[in-house]
């Protein structure tokens, strides 16, 4: 397979570094394919503005989802979406790498979405390519991440809601909204409250379920 990492997080040091350097060297060994967009280390731009549409159909009236598609019909795109766009295509499965901040991505992981996900690639809104007939059908998508908060936080009793219904809003309108199958999530929780020795054994659940990728 080919699998490209879209990995978020400011410290290379990190868990979720250290989740990522795990899924590459696991798919390495299993011969599957892997690129990885680094976002920090990229200084990716996280805002999707006019800056993104140079040469723009409507200088009047700025519309973004209008202005996506006509750069793609007028082949048109930024270079550095046009790059992230193409490793997506590439793509037989992608995995995004991040940790919860305020129960969501972090912006610049977002920031990613709205810039690359563009309509007339990954969706077409005119044509009703959504969903099931989402311009992405065939691709797979992963959520992997970490939260601050511990497990028991994270249920329907919890102050913080339950973490499926946040999972199921994910996938729902990421991945199957531009047709993508979504494959089960991995989530560690309060990894700083864990000792050395459990959060070695979530490396190595991690391990085993990069290493059965459906």
């Amino acid at each position: 397979m080919n699998v490209l990492i879209v990995f978020a997080h400011p410290e290379s040091e990190s868990l979720n570094g250290s989740l990522k350097e795990l899924a590459v060297d696991v798919l390495n060994d299993e011969g599957h394919q892997v690129q990885v967009s680094d976002l920090y280390t990229m200084n990716w731009k996280a805002v999707l503005d006019k800056d993104d549409f140079p040469e723009r159909m409507n200088k009047e009236l700025f519309n973004p989802i209008a202005e996506q598609l006509n750069a793609v019909e007028k082949d048109n795109i930024p270079l550095d979406i046009k790059r992230e766009m193409d490793k997506v295509l590439w793509s037989d499965v992608i995995i995004f790498q991040f940790p919860i901040w305020w129960s969501n991505f972090p912006a610049i992981l977002k920031g990613w979405i709205d810039r690359v996900f563009y309509n007339g690639f990954a969706f077409n809104v005119g044509e009703m390519k959504l969903y099931n007939e989402g311009l992405l059908k065939g691709k797979k998508g992963m959520l992997s991440f970490t939260t601050g908060a511990s497990r028991e936080l994270y249920t329907d009793k919890g102050p913080h809601g339950d973490i499926e219904v946040l999972v199921k809003y994910f996938n729902h309108l990421l991945f199957e909204f531009v047709g993508m199958d979504a494959l089960p999530y991995f989530a560690i929780f309060g990894p700083g409250e864990m000792s050395e020795e459990e959060r070695e054994n979530e490396l190595d659940r991690f391990e085993e379920i990069i290493r059965n990728l459906p």
